[in-house]
């Protein structure tokens, strides 16, 4: 932990964000500029058995679709600064109207995920790139914090609009530091308003505030790009009004209305006499003049003090879609419809349960979302699916390497993981004198190279042909290359099927491994026992797909789940009690795991089109809240050509597969 005073090191943590901010920008325009990868254009389908209907809109022909990314947002941006003809994306950079953010606040949060299994409630841990995101973000408080958000919050000024804006949702560990780089970046004669969000409207318990005042309020610090902003005034109505505020109403007509006088302050002459024409002026019984308000018609301005929106948690609110952090749908609504017009685009790079999506998508506003956890883009595919939103595309940031973008300092350390894990897997790694890539090995008395991936870094099919190219060229060549990965793209199973190569062999590291790698001692321990188990990827398979012809040039598509094989519940980042958990659903109902199918009917081989969907608690298809329907008939137009069907399936851990036949 560093112990330097926060004053000191401000200036540090500025000159270094804006460094990093010219080596991004500079990349923007070179080869090794990031591109998104498209897992699914999502086609909203809720009702039981029914294919979307809709206009479907093409990525490259210049029509607009909603993202959801997942992935880290450094990267996000980065990809939405320099476009990509092949996804069809535009340039983004000055296209954005509003971005909200609301980042983590808590410096030792547990970041587990509540899975609910039928008859079984389990604990996950964060996956493998989350573990190293968190740590990076507050390895050393709230210095690395602030490092961690500077160049984020410099690239969000890039992507703004020059009518844009910007709302930085943030509470009162570090709203003080955080608006010093606001100030920084986007000037502080930008900046609008600290707005007070009493998010509470009791104080919590006396255990909690035995020592110091409740704790009820967060901020949002409001920032322009320009002086030339999108701003539309919101108003409270009076049904609205506190019950102080109703109190000031004590005045009454004949005819019953209520109403509240204020002085007439430097109104004209003529002013008055207008209001007196129009019944507005009361007089007192001394003859002093005052302004009428009615309480029927009367507006008050909002200020920066929203104390009329109480927090998410509070009841049973339909809205609560489990997720920790989620803030009120109204409390992006008021953002929302101040800062943005119709057809704005509206981002939110720490997007979490999806609200600004979620409100974005029913104010008419095309909208943007990242965020680095799987269960959050689990839970906002569902959620948008829910509310029937219009067409949008899931995306991630592909096959990268992250540590290309990042210091030396970082690369050596996962270089050191990767030799570990060479060594835990049996593996001899190279010296630096054989080769520089340090992660590389080789098993003794065997032609078989070890490649280790990093955890930072989707295995996908740039790593598998980067390892068939070692495999024949290195060091003489290898008859056989065995790539160990952390986390891998959704479609690793199909790209591995279409290599058929039966000398590239891919296994999963456990992702639990960081936990048991505290020590040297830790280390000792695994090498001597031997208990490091990397196995297989998890795999879909379907039942063969029947068609039954119908009139009207149609046919039906029986498609029915057959199985699902997990990982080993061994490299799942549970709790030993929770792995034995699993185990045992596994061996009874191994359907139950998945979390989200879809189905592209006409599957093209590059772009998976989900047409229709099905997942847990979506009680439209069935009844079971923890099951998904494990059969759907589809019907489709005839074709006389023979179709490529694609199943895509979610399970509740977030690891993605896809199986197709050809019917």
């Amino acid at each position: 932990m560093n112990n330097k005073s926060l004053i000191f090191e401000l200036p540090k943590i500025v000159e270094e964000g804006k460094k990093e901010v010219e080596k991004i920008l500079e990349r923007l325009s070179s080869q090794s500029r990031l591109g998104l990868q498209t897992n699914e254009l999502v086609l909203p389908a809720k009702d039981s058995g029914g294919l979307f209907r809709g206009h479907i809109v093409e990525q490259k022909n210049n029509g607009w679709l909603n993202r959801l990314i997942y992935g880290d947002n450094l990267l996000a941006m980065q990809a939405l600064l320099s476009g990509d003809e092949q996804s069809g994306l535009a340039n983004m950079r000055g296209k954005i109207d509003l971005i909200y953010i609301d980042p983590p606040f808590d410096s030792k949060p547990d970041y587990r995920t509540k899975v609910t299994l039928p008859g079984v409630d389990l604990e996950q841990r964060p996956t493998v790139i989350e573990q190293f995101a968190y740590a990076d973000t507050w390895k050393d408080g709230t210095v690395s914090y602030l490092k961690m958000l500077y160049p984020r919050l410099a690239l969000m000024r890039d992507l703004l609009s020059e009518q844009g804006s910007i709302y930085v949702h943030i509470d009162w560990h570090v709203g003080h530091y955080v608006k010093i780089l606001l100030d920084d970046i986007f000037g502080k004669q930008n900046f609008k308003n600290e707005i007070i969000w009493q998010r509470d409207a009791v104080g919590k318990g006396a255990k909690k505030t035995s020592s110091q005042w409740s704790r009820e309020i967060e901020q949002v610090l409001f920032y322009s790009k320009t002086e030339n902003l999108i701003f539309s005034q919101g108003y409270k109505e009076s049904e609205d009004l506190t019950h102080t505020q109703l109190k000031e109403f004590r005045y009454k007509e004949a005819d019953g209305r209520l109403f509240k006088i204020v002085t007439l302050g430097d109104y004209s002459v003529d002013s008055i006499k207008k209001f007196e024409a129009q019944n507005l002026i009361y007089v007192t019984s001394t003859g002093k003049k005052y302004k009428k308000y009615y309480l029927d018609e009367f507006q008050l301005a909002i200020g920066s003090l929203w104390n009329d929106i109480p927090n998410i948690s509070h009841g049973k609110n339909p809205e609560v879609v489990g997720y920790g952090t989620q803030k009120p749908e109204k409390l992006l609504e008021r953002i929302i419809q101040a800062s943005s017009n119709k057809n704005s685009i509206v981002a939110d790079f720490f997007a979490g349960s999806g609200t600004t999506g979620a409100v974005a998508e029913r104010l008419g506003r095309k909208w943007i979302m990242a965020d680095l956890g799987k269960p959050a883009a689990l839970i906002m595919r569902k959620r948008l699916i829910d509310q029937n939103a219009k067409p949008f595309l899931y995306q991630s940031i592909g096959d990268y390497q992250k540590e290309a973008f990042t210091s030396s300092k970082l690369y050596r350390r996962v270089g050191d993981l990767a030799q570990v894990v060479l060594q835990l897997y049996g593996a001899i790694p190279f010296t630096e004198a054989q080769s520089q890539m340090r992660n590389l090995g080789y098993i003794k008395d065997s032609k078989t190279l070890v490649m280790v991936d990093s955890p930072n870094k989707m295995t996908g099919v740039a790593t598998l042909k980067k390892a068939q190219e070692l495999k024949a060229s290195f060091m003489g060549g290898f008859s056989k290359v065995v790539v160990l990965g952390w986390n891998f793209t959704f479609d690793i199973t199909e790209v591995i099927h279409s290599l058929n190569d039966k000398s590239v062999e891919v296994l999963v590291i456990p992702p639990d491994l960081l936990d048991k790698l505290k020590s040297k001692a830790d280390y000792k321990d695994l090498i001597d026992s031997g208990k490091i188990r990397f196995s297989s990827l998890q795999y879909l398979t379907l039942k063969p797909i029947t068609i039954k012809i119908l009139p009207d040039n149609k046919e039906q598509l029986h498609i029915e789940l057959d199985n699902y094989v997990l990982l080993s519940p061994d490299n799942i980042p549970l709790d030993d009690k929770d792995k034995e958990k699993l185990k045992e659903l596994i061996s009874k109902d191994p359907l139950s795991l998945i979390e989200y199918w879809s189905i592209d009917p006409d599957y093209d081989g590059m772009t998976f089109r989900s047409l229709w969907q099905d997942y847990r608690e979506n009680e439209d298809n069935d009844a079971e809240p923890f099951h998904v329907v494990k059969s759907v008939d589809l019907t489709v137009a005839k074709k006389e050509k023979k179709r490529t069907v694609c199943v895509k399936v979610v399970d509740v851990f977030g690891f993605e597969s896809i199986a197709t036949e050809e019917v």
